[in-house]
């Protein structure tokens, strides 16, 4: 069960290019996301991009919990800040609290390595400037072959498959979407520890629209509001 809470908030501070093209998102302000488990609403995910000259901020808050009879079994909530200059990622640094044990991590550039620098409640250390920190929002994470955890700095390898494109219905609006798949490349994972969700992008902006998987329940992000 601890492996299986610690993998779910992975997921839900998943992926952003370390040196991401992120132009695609000009015209968005705000972005807010639902999520359910076995359909049922148990939290939020919220980002909000603020611009000044060539700086982008890009601030993140999420939050949910899973109770029963009541009670509440499991919460999770984090805060996180990643910068862009030129479209370019230059930082990422997030907090987390998963069922009231601390994680952190702080990312950044060493410009005479060509490397990120990770200091992390699971990592410390280095890694290739190409490698992905995790947020779903951008759409490069495809290109990635690595994403790095948004809650604590270990680094996982990935294999990345579009699937193709879909209508898809979020609330009563249709989407035309293209579909990608993520894996872990690391097939000597344990089972409970590896990455398998489906992640939708519109195709004309490349919004990110909605994540899914199964592992002890059935996961969906939905998008419920943009600016």
């Amino acid at each position: 069960m601890k492996f299986f809470f610690l993998s779910i908030g992975f997921l839900f501070l998943s992926l952003t290019a370390s040196i991401g093209h992120v132009n695609h998102y000009s015209d968005f302000n705000r972005l807010e996301y639902e999520l359910f488990r076995n359909n049922k609403l148990i939290g939020f995910h919220n980002y909000d991009f603020l611009r000044s000259g060539d700086l982008l901020t890009v601030n993140s808050s999420v939050e949910f919990k899973i109770t029963k009879l009541g009670v509440d079994l499991y919460k999770y909530k984090a805060n996180s800040k990643e910068e862009y200059v030129n479209n370019k990622f230059t930082n990422f640094s997030s907090k987390t609290n998963q069922n009231n044990k601390e994680k952190y991590v702080n990312i950044a550039i060493n410009q005479s390595k060509n490397t990120l620098n990770i200091d992390g409640s699971s990592y410390k250390g280095e890694t290739k400037i190409d490698h992905i920190v995790g947020t779903w929002w951008n759409h490069e994470m495809v290109k990635a072959n690595a994403q790095i955890s948004a809650i604590s700095g270990r680094v996982i390898q990935q294999n990345v498959t579009f699937i193709g494109k879909e209508k898809i219905e979020i609330g009563n609006k249709t989407f035309n979407a293209l579909r990608f798949n993520f894996k872990s490349s690391d097939e000597n994972l344990p089972e409970k520890k590896k990455l398998n969700t489906d992640v939708w992008y519109e195709e004309d902006t490349l919004l990110w629209l909605k994540v899914s998987f199964d592992k002890q329940g059935y996961w969906e992000y939905r998008l419920k509001n943009y600016k």
